[in-house]
This record gives structure tokens, C-alpha cells and sequence, in this order.
């Protein structure tokens, strides 16, 4: 009878034994995708990092979103936590474009594909892909349409991004091989309120009392077109100096429909971040064969058209 006992109790450890064993194997056997954001401080960027995760875990793999807080030394110490955690991809928005090569060189030394969202790296041969808004194409659209506003003359300012960003000067460049022929439209000031809304509202607070003339503001992305507007509003000069800016963030895109903003840029972040996901599965499952830039083009949302648009894309 003892034995008999002693053989189902054996048979029961190996029961569970085997449950715990294939638990953990089946946890063990899930593969982790890294999802690394220049920052959770702007919505675009949150958009852009929620819309990785979530088709990389759609794609059946577990997905974490990192926050560089626009800082190159806390991306650093991601990309060092996600190359020895056995990661199998990374979807990256850079902080910097030179800065941010390193980390993309060590982890493709460790074996660990990075595909570029938004932001590229200044390096050709690092990263397997870099999916990237068409921002000097989409800033020449904003460029003809500030022109048309104007009528050709005046006198404007810009909000540059970050200026370690290549999205920064893409953007600033495109505006300018437009407006640059138009001899009668003066910039007065440019200066960087380093894509964020608060820094943009000091800065145009700044730029209103050294030039409270102007009539239009040239902004690098919607978060600092909104801090300008609130400069612009406290200042009551809304009916005076026009806002263009660039993203398609929704409060913009409200502010395009209320009359206070004239224009964005609409970018499509979730089609960047779904291919991102899309190219490291597609990757991990063996395939090699994938365009080194891929530019994902932008749309001009202004008052005329502003309904066909909703937050970072077109309406259903």
C-alpha cells in the first residue's frame, strides 16, 4: 500500500515538474522586441511608440517601450540593458542623429537588427531600415502654402526642433528652398524651442518683443506651433500673425478647424511605427532583403481640407 502511494505521489511531482518545465519553456520561447522613444513627452511620440508595441505583440512577440527622455546617455543605457536581456529587434527613434550611430553599431555587433521610426541616424550601413516621414517634401508643401497665405511678403520667424535632430533642418529646409525665392519675405529671427510646447512659448514670447511686427511663425512640429499660439494668444495678436506647423497632432488639427492654426504638416506615424514591426518580424524569420530608407509621404491639412484629417491621419 506504501508503495503504491509512494508511485502516485512520484508520478504526481513529475506531473507538475513537467507543467512548471513547459510554463517555463513556453515563457522562455516568447521573443522580446525593444521599442526605443526619443521621448513619452510629446503625444506624437507616445503614438508612435504605443502603435510598435502593440503590432509587435500582434506579430506574437513581447514588446517594451523605452523612454530616452531625449537624453543620448539614458539611450545609451538602453540599448546596453536590451543588448544583454536577449532582445531580438529593436524599433528606434533616435535622440541624435550622430550621437545615436553608437548604439545602433553595438547592437548590430550583438546581432540585434534596429529599424529606424521617424528620426534616422547619420550612418548608411547600421541600422537594416529606417522608415522616415518625407519631411523636406512635406515642408516645401507648407513652404508654396505659407507663400500663398502671405501673398508673397511680410514678415515671419521660425521655431527650429532639436538641432541635433536631421528632422529639424529636413523641415526647415524644405520651408526655405520655397520661401528663400521670395525676395519680400524677411525672416526676422530663427531660433530652437527644441520641439517642445513650453520652451516654444518662451521663445516667442522672447521673439514678440524683439519683433512685434511679424506676420507669420514657421514652426518644426506642432507641439511648439501650440506653445507659439499661446504666446501669440496672450500677446492678442491672433488676427494678426498667422501659425504654420508640422506633425498632425490633434490639438493642432483642432486649432486648424477653430481658426487658430493655418496649417501642419500631417505626418503618419502609425504607418511608420507598423512597418518598423512588420520588417523585424519579417527579419527575425530570416529575411535580409529590405530598402535601407524608406519615406513615408506627408499631407498639407489646412482650413480648406482640415475634415478629411483626424489626429496623426486621414479620417475613416
Amino acid at each position: 500500500m506504501q508503495s503504491k502511494k509512494l508511485i502516485v505521489c512520484i508520478i504526481g511531482i513529475l506531473i507538475i515538474g513537467q507543467f512548471i518545465f513547459s510554463c517555463s519553456k513556453s515563457t522562455n520561447d516568447v521573443k522580446k522586441i525593444a521599442v526605443v522613444i526619443s521621448t513619452l513627452n510629446n503625444p506624437w511620440f507616445v503614438v508612435l511608440g504605443e502603435t510598435a508595441k502593440q503590432r509587435a505583440v500582434e506579430l506574437g512577440y513581447e514588446a517594451i517601450i523605452f523612454d530616452s527622455q531625449n537624453n543620448s546617455s539614458k539611450e545609451t543605457e538602453h540599448f546596453d540593458n536590451i543588448i544583454a536581456s536577449g532582445f531580438k529587434a529593436i524599433l528606434f527613434n533616435p535622440t541624435d542623429a550622430k550621437g545615436s550611430v553608437a548604439n545602433v553599431k553595438a547592437a548590430k555587433e550583438a546581432g540585434i537588427p534596429v529599424f529606424c521610426m521617424d528620426r534616422e541616424i547619420d550612418a548608411t550601413d547600421m541600422a537594416v531600415s529606417q522608415i522616415l516621414s518625407d519631411n523636406y517634401s512635406g515642408c516645401i508643401l507648407l513652404g508654396q502654402y505659407f507663400v500663398e497665405r502671405l501673398n508673397g511678403k511680410g514678415t515671419y520667424v521660425e521655431l527650429l526642433g532639436l538641432v541635433g535632430d536631421n528632422n529639424t533642418w529636413n523641415r526647415s529646409k524644405g520651408f526655405h528652398s520655397v520661401v528663400d525665392n521670395y525676395p519680400d519675405l524677411k525672416m526676422a529671427a530663427q531660433q530652437t524651442g527644441e520641439f517642445d510646447r513650453n520652451k516654444a512659448m518662451e521663445v516667442m514670447e522672447s521673439m514678440l518683443q524683439a519683433h512685434p511686427d511679424i506676420d507669420a511663425v514657421f514652426c518644426g512640429n506642432d507641439a511648439m506651433a501650440m506653445g507659439a499660439y499661446q504666446a501669440v494668444h496672450a500677446a492678442g495678436k491672433d488676427d494678426e500673425i498667422m501659425i504654420f506647423g508640422f506633425d498632425g497632432a490633434a490639438d493642432v488639427v483642432d486649432a486648424i478647424r477653430e481658426g487658430k492654426i493655418v496649417a501642419t504638416g500631417m505626418q503618419f506615424p502609425k504607418t511608420m511605427a507598423k512597418t518598423a514591426a512588420e520588417y523585424a518580424d519579417r527579419y527575425i524569420k530570416g529575411e535580409r532583403d529590405f530598402n535601407h530608407k524608406v519615406p513615408v509621404a506627408v499631407e498639407l491639412v489646412t482650413q480648406e481640407n482640415v475634415d478629411k484629417y483626424v489626429a496623426y491621419g486621414k479620417a475613416d
